[in-house]
């Protein structure tokens, strides 16, 4: 840690470390010292890794003042499939048909597992990651647009927090799940636990198989910057394959007594995706004769590879609210791919070219984290906590080429070595005081980072080291027992992924190159919001408004090279800003017919005048935008038994520095039959009208591009789900769930 932050860390440190010292001498009046802790589980509300998960309904909403959490047991799309379907109907959330997620149209999204990052969420593998794990292991999933200086302050856009799964019946449960589709989709599940009064165990392991296929057309035209045509052409992509995934989870709770809880965690998950690409190319000169063709097919195999462990010690001073929490935790990604590709060219004629590039990606993540919970006089409370993460990974391309695999040789131009090691020091505190009507939330985040870069192929190393600060701010008024104003202001930063900092170029195809920038710089945002809450019953209506300045936003930046060829860097914007209004209603339009609906209206402004990125970008000036999306679902209960659900989800249209997104939309059908209290059936039918679509265009005065790409999901599922034990109490009904979306 550097000098710099050192002091300041130390001081919140032992400023935490006396308020418990003092509080275990003197314990507040209520509760008692000698109120022993709660059992293993349930609890009211656990601290994980600095995120507090709150017990909430199953179903809903749950709003707190940083945060809302809700409940998808009442989403039919989250059955038989992925996480990545059921975050489709989560308010503010989008998720494309490549499977990346966004927040209000930025996908700058940290996304966290019980409280805590993982690997598998980050870089080139977030998107798999998220149509591979099965949404029935996730309860709740919390949305976090502006965060406090609690949390990491990665992730411009927020953090979406997936809370698993746990069982907190007495006694041995259960649940067995199978789902079968068409073209030979199926999942399936076991689940079990053990809850007693100081001992909790529990386990699950699941699996997944989805094939996949995609279609698409590449138009491209490349100008000479005065509006006449250079070349022109046309590709037409093809592909299928499977994604085949498990997972398995153990984890344990004891109370070693009544004020000290140990716990242990363990994350396994496999998957290999499998699939067959092909592209075939034509090119034509200004006045329409042919002058290129080829045939490009491939073999694309990938496996990633996730373990994680974890500790944790818990100590109670005097009651659940007075705690110190402190985690260690381990995790190592290991992501595998080998891209083979023959390559026949008709026009020019020319021998035929084999490549294939097998890429070691290693990526080892340790962390201590420590947290400080303590009430405070008025209802006031305290958190302050320390974390220190060092991520170290090793990218390592090695590439062939030849005229077959038989004679392929190493490849000097596609094989390099790239290592990254990045260390992040904070320390935290946040303060929490009801006055009257109002509540305040105030917070402070403190991060010494140092990030080392080394490209061995070409001998590029580059070191940074920097200490900020991350200020936060969060305001509640309670008009009424139903009626709430809330005001928030968090400091956020979107630190560049570390395959976007190896400057060596990778060839994705015959005609398109990709290259990173090791000196991007992070993009830092200052976000605020204000929202209204409105509760009445079983219904909710929110109306949110929030504003985002980002500045050094990193961004794809697309250039034409010789030949045809595209290489696609990234470079940092000099400013952009977006505006929202989210519009969210829930509740029943009669006893039998509920409804869910949101509204997100988008202003969207990115500046490209920042030195001489305007050249770079092929244009000048400031390009804004307005755009609509939305989503809504109608669910039908005819009799306590049967439970028909239809949802619609309208990704709004997205503007990028050269050009746009198209919007899409996607539909999902279910239908539920309860046999009896521990036996379910499940009917669901995914994107019946086949509107996943990718379509984006890129206009500048060298290059005109359209992309339109078909991914193919429609699907049926049968599903039937089996619980068991529990003491007697009548289990959760399961809920719908759609198969992944596969990637093109």
């Amino acid at each position: 840690m550097g000098q710099r932050a050192g002091v300041i860390l130390a001081a919140m440190l032992a400023s935490a470390a006396a308020a418990a010292q003092a509080q275990e001498q003197t314990p507040p009046a209520a509760p008692a010292a000698g109120t022993p802790a709660s059992p293993a589980k349930p609890q009211a509300e656990r601290t994980l890794e600095g995120v507090t998960v709150t017990a909430a309904p199953a179903q809903g909403l749950h709003s707190d003042i940083d945060r809302k959490s809700y409940g998808i047991a009442s989403d039919l799309a989250t059955t038989t499939g992925s996480i990545g379907d059921a975050l489709r109907n989560i308010p503010s959330v989008e998720v494309d048909p490549q499977g990346n997620v966004s927040l209000r149209g930025d996908s700058n999204v940290t996304i966290l597992l019980d409280g805590k990052p993982s690997g598998q969420f980050k870089g080139a593998s977030a998107a798999q990651a998220l149509q591979a794990l099965p949404a029935d292991s996730i309860e709740r999933v919390e949305v976090i647009t502006n965060p406090s200086a609690e949390f990491s302050p990665d992730g411009a856009a927020g953090i979406i927090n997936l809370i698993s799964k746990k069982t907190r019946k007495p006694g041995a449960s259960g649940s067995i799940r199978v789902n079968l589709g068409d073209l030979g989709r199926k999942s399936g599940g076991l689940t079990g636990s053990y809850n007693s009064a100081k001992l909790t165990v529990s386990a699950d392991i699941n699996g997944r198989y989805d094939p996949q296929s995609a279609h698409g057309l590449d138009a491209r035209t490349v100008l000479d910057g005065q509006g006449h045509e250079l070349s022109t052409s046309q590709t037409e992509n093809r592909g299928g394959g499977h994604l085949d995934r498990w997972g398995a989870h153990v984890s344990a709770d004891y109370d070693l007594n009544p004020k000290t809880r140990i716990s242990g965690d363990l994350r396994f998950s496999h998957t290999d995706v499998d699939q067959s690409p092909r592209a075939l190319f034509q090119g034509e000169d200004p006045a329409g004769d042919p002058i290129q063709a080829f045939d490009d097919q491939g073999r694309l195999k990938w496996g990633l590879g996730d373990r994680e462990a974890q500790a944790t010690v818990r100590r109670s001073f005097g009651g659940d609210d007075h705690t110190l929490t402190v985690n260690i935790s381990r995790e190592r990604i290991d992501d595998v791919r080998d891209q083979a590709f023959d390559l026949t060219t008709a026009l020019p004629p020319s021998p035929a070219v084999f490549t294939d590039l097998r890429t070691q990606n290693a990526a080892d993540g340790s962390e201590l984290k420590a947290d400080y919970v303590r009430p405070m006089p008025a209802d006031g409370k305290l958190k302050a906590g320390y974390d220190l993460r060092v991520d170290d990974n090793r990218y390592d391309n090695i590439g062939r080429v030849g005229g077959s695999p038989a004679d392929a040789l190493p490849d000097p131009t596609q094989s390099n070595l790239f290592l990254y090691k990045q260390t992040v020091e904070a320390a935290y505190a946040t303060y929490e005081q009801p006055f009257g009507d109002w509540t305040a939330l105030a917070g402070l985040r403190l991060e010494d980072v140092d990030l080392d870069l080394n490209q061995v192929t070409t001998v590029q190393t580059h070191d940074t080291s920097y200490v900020r600060a991350y200020p936060s701010l969060h305001l509640a008024y309670k008009i009424s027992d139903a009626q709430q104003l809330t005001l928030s202001y968090s400091k956020r930063v979107q630190r560049p992924n570390p395959e976007d900092l190896n400057p060596f170029p990778i060839q994705l195809g015959p005609l398109s190159f990709q290259a990173g920038n090791p000196n991007l710089q992070p993009q830092t945002t200052d976000s605020f919001e204000a929202g209204y809450q409105y509760r009445a019953g079983g219904a909710y209506y929110l109306a949110t408004l929030y504003y985002r300045q980002n500045a050094h936003g990193v961004t794809d930046v697309i250039t034409a090279q010789a030949d045809g060829v595209l290489l696609t860097t990234k470079e940092n914007l000099s400013d952009s800003k977006a505006a929202e209004l989210e519009l969210v209603a829930n509740g029943h339009l009669t006893k039998t017919l509920s409804y869910g609906a949101s509204m997100n209206l988008y202003w969207n402004e990115i500046d490209a005048v920042s030195d001489g990125l305007e050249q770079l970008l092929d244009f000048a000036g400031r390009r804004s935008a307005f755009e609509v999306g939305g989503r809504g679902s109608l669910t039908w209960q005819p009799t306590a038994r049967d439970t028909f659900q239809a949802t619609t989800t309208l990704n709004a249209k997205r503007l990028t520095p050269q050009g746009y997104i198209e919007p899409f939309a996607l539909t999902y059908l279910g239908y539920r039959h309860k046999f009896r209290d521990d036996l379910f059936g499940v009917v669901t039918i995914q994107d019946p009208f086949e509107g996943l679509r990718f379509r984006q265009v890129t206009s500048t005065p060298i290059l005109e591009d359209h992309s339109d790409q078909h991914i193919h999901i429609r699907g049926i599922f049968f599903g039937v789900t089996r619980t068991f034990g529990g003491g007697g109490k009548k289990p959760r009904e399961p809920t719908f769930d759609f198969g992944g979306v596969p990637q093109p």
